[in-house]
């Protein structure tokens, strides 16, 4: 179905037990939601119902002209506007990569809409400057923000079938929607509207009071451990750190299982 919010129209999926909870899934960059495609089916055996946002700049009526159309708080209120849209007052989030950082943001400001938190791979905003104060090498493993940010990143990124994304390990058919004439802008422009310019005040996050669970794999190349592992500095509630062995940046695609697992424990209630 597609949802309009703020003159978009984004493209959403509603799944599973009709009387489940709630569980809202954000994709990151590149692929969009159908990265949670071995996920959701598992989740749903468990009794959850599960939403699925194509985000701004990825739904291909959800694509404004400009940078600042892709600056942080807009991306965090889509979310909240298709929420409110849809009348579901109550659901847990699940964010992966550019999709976790938006999850911390809904988290840590929208706390009475949200009943638990699982971040995976991208830890919350302030581990991750903690992670660079402490001399980790994340600084070293966020290098290449400085090709996607650049003005000719749409064409490097696109060339030959987008050989340099499936180098990293997105497959052909997660490059096929973002591949499509026009599509790859939007998506860059989160890099060009948040990691230039005063970066931590672009990314601030208040502290996150609801349950969490942070999910990091040891094979990430872009996202150090450190920067997981210290967002538990910054739950408030019950925090858990969980860490896969032998996986790499793309746990969504490459570990459904253990992730449909740690939505499931923190969806319980005891």
């Amino acid at each position: 179905m597609t949802v309009e919010h703020d003159g978009l129209i984004f493209d959403v999926e509603q799944s599973g037990p009709a009387r489940g909870p709630w569980v809202v899934f954000l994709h990151g960059f590149p692929v969009n939601s159908q990265c949670y495609d071995a996920v959701v089916p598992r989740v749903h055996e468990a009794g959850l119902r599960t939403l699925r946002i194509d985000q701004r700049g990825y739904s291909p009526g959800a694509r404004p002209d400009g940078v600042d159309a892709y600056r942080l708080d807009k991306l965090v209120s889509d979310v909240i506007g298709i929420l409110t849209h849809l009348n579901i007052s109550y659901s847990m989030l699940v964010g992966h990569d550019w999709g976790g950082i938006v999850a911390w943001h809904l988290a840590a400001r929208y706390p009475d809409r949200f009943t638990g938190l699982v971040a995976v791979s991208t830890g919350h905003p302030s581990a991750m400057r903690d992670s660079l104060e402490a001399g980790s090498d994340q600084r070293q493993r966020s290098a290449y923000i400085k090709n996607f940010v650049a003005d000719d990143a749409e064409e490097k990124l696109a060339a030959r079938n987008g050989i340099l994304l499936r180098r990293a390990g997105v497959t052909a058919e997660e490059l096929k929607p973002i591949l499509a004439p026009g599509a790859l802008t939007g998506p860059l422009n989160w890099y060009r509207a948040n990691f230039t310019g005063n970066i931590a005040e672009a990314l601030a996050c208040p502290p996150v009071e609801i349950p969490a669970t942070m999910l990091w794999s040891d094979g990430d190349a872009a996202l150090g451990r450190e920067q997981a592992e210290f967002s538990g500095r910054y739950v408030y509630s019950d925090f858990r750190f969980s860490v896969l062995k032998g996986v790499d940046h793309w746990i969504p695609e490459n570990a459904s299982r253990a992730l449909a697992t740690e939505i499931s424990l923190r969806s319980s209630r005891f």
